[in-house]
């Protein structure tokens, strides 16, 4: 799988994340484990979790994996703190406290002694930021991260925290920005791509396939399997299933049929080679499902199918939001 530099950094990854927020809720530890070992075939790199998935479920089967693989060094682990996923939603604690508390739950989860990317995974106002930066800023001191980033953060917001770490000498610079970005959530690209560009950081685009709206599946229903008609994660598909959203999805089925490609295999091919885009990060249900995508690093989006969709998909947002 082709390598890209994460920012202004020293640190490639593949072109092509894994996500891990389903893993032990809507993917079992054999399906888990699969994924992982059908990721590392095809040449990642990139693997994304976090402290709050699954309760940390998520990063506990991915440490048991390196730990029977041994392939520990082989990965770039990227984690986030500051977010808890409960019954009743994702408070959000970034204060040195709870992220270094966090970080060192992350570390003994994941059987490893640190983490190659380290992301303060929502802005939160209640903490100073400058007390939220600086748990980044002895994470790397003490050499439990190897680099250090945000998520989720606005385009001034983002401003901010880079431009607070490059003050001064003895800070962390920070190396990439995990967002969500697709064909149907182009919001990213009026601040959040070019405050990155000019901030130097490298993009994650997290929810690349809107979903799995970008699929087709939802085109005539909700299927009983899908992530949809899982109570826990619906909420983050309804935004993607009104009408404007419909209609940039029936462009991509439209491109896909010419093609001769699945939806997914357009959607992501789009996002993964926008200006400013490091890896997109792409979750998967089952093994078969992140075969198909994958299978995208040997495809190139011809630029006029690439230009006519964004065209189609100008100004995008997921609905109510």
């Amino acid at each position: 799988m082709h390598q890209r530099r994460v920012g202004h950094s020293g640190l490639a990854v593949s072109r092509l994340g894994l996500g891990t927020w389903g893993w032990g809720t809507r993917s079992d530890e054999h399906e888990a484990r699969e994924q992982l070992e059908a990721f590392i075939n095809a040449g990642g790199t990139l693997v994304d979790t976090a402290a709050g998935y699954g309760a940390g479920l998520a990063e506990e089967l991915l440490g048991s994996f390196m730990a029977g693989l041994g392939n520990r060094d082989d990965l770039v682990i990227c984690t986030k703190a500051g977010l808890t996923e409960t019954e009743f939603g994702w408070p959000c604690d970034v204060s040195r406290r709870a992220l270094m508390g966090a970080l060192d739950g992350s570390l003994r989860r994941l059987g490893t002694d640190h983490v190659d990317i380290w992301l303060v995974h929502d802005w939160s106002g209640a903490t100073p930021l400058e007390e939220t930066l600086s748990a980044l800023d002895a994470a790397v001191r003490s050499g439990k991260a190897r680099y250090v980033g945000i998520s989720n953060y606005s385009g001034w917001q983002s401003a901010q925290a880079a431009t607070w770490q490059r003050a001064h000498p003895e800070r962390s610079p920070l190396v990439a920005t995990e967002v969500s970005y697709s064909l149907v959530d182009r919001r990213a690209e009026a601040e959040i791509l070019p405050a990155a560009e000019a901030l130097g950081l490298g993009v994650f685009p997290w929810s690349p396939l809107g979903g799995g709206a970008l699929t087709g599946k939802y085109r005539r229903g909700i299927p009983a399997d899908s992530r949809a008609a899982f109570e826990p994660m619906a909420g983050s598909v309804e935004a993607y299933l009104g009408d404007d959203s419909a209609r940039i999805v029936e462009a991509v089925c439209r491109a896909a049929d010419g093609l001769g490609w699945s939806p997914a295999q357009v959607a992501l091919a789009w996002v993964r080679d926008r200006d400013g885009v490091t890896a997109p990060i792409v979750g998967a249900r089952t093994a078969s499902q992140l075969a198909e995508v994958l299978a995208t690093e040997a495809m190139e989006l011809p630029a006029e199918i690439a230009d006519a969709l964004s065209d189609v998909s100008a100004g995008a947002a997921p609905s109510g939001r």
